[in-house]
């Protein structure tokens, strides 16, 4: 992140000390203990924020706290990343960061400050699916970092490669057969 200035950083906390004071100085009977916490403390704690997704740049205010998947789900509305286990282990949250893969649910959102996202719905070019979008479709499945980082090279492959992945809709079948697919295919990914 890089540092801010000097003077931007006189005046945030400037006005922030100043709302401070003045919410400490009000009337008990305007602020009910506890009522506005989460809203006041909201305020006081986003920080700036600056990343492309999908080739879109963006510049936002968020909570240190927030994941990337939340960030992409809840608050930019894409909704092609899923939240399943949220525990990194299910892959439901896959997205690319910088062209390499990672669990959002457990990648904090300031931490891709700078980069360049890539959700499922970043890799179509307008309205041409992607070779793997296109298989997935026809086989009911997910996965181009499989091919990606060299783990396509027969369907034995790719079941190890998903061996630690828990799938709970049974389709590992489809998934090694869309994989497979667009590797023979000599498609890009």
């Amino acid at each position: 992140m890089d540092a801010p200035n000097k003077n931007e950083g006189r005046r945030d906390f400037l006005k922030k000390s100043t709302a401070l004071a003045a919410l400490t100085i009000a009337s008990p009977a305007l602020i009910k203990a506890g009522e506005n916490d989460e809203k006041i403390a909201a305020y006081f704690e986003k920080v700036p924020l600056e990343l492309e997704i999908n080739g879109q740049a963006y510049k936002l205010s968020v909570e240190p706290r927030v994941t990337l998947l939340d960030l992409l789900r809840e608050q930019l509305g894409l909704t092609g990343t899923k939240k399943g286990c949220d525990h990194g282990q299910c892959g439901c949250c896959t997205v690319h960061v910088d062209g390499k893969r990672i669990n959002s649910c457990l990648s904090l959102a300031v931490i891709s400050h700078g980069k360049k996202v890539t959700t499922i719905e970043g890799l179509a070019k307008g309205e041409e699916l992607h070779p793997m979008q296109e298989a997935f479709m026809k086989h009911d499945g997910f996965a181009i970092g499989c091919i990606r980082e060299g783990h396509a090279n027969t369907a034995e492959d790719v079941r190890e490669y998903m061996s630690g992945n828990i799938c709970r809709c049974g389709a590992y079948p489809n998934i090694v057969d869309a994989i497979m697919e667009v590797k023979k295919g000599g498609k890009t990914v």
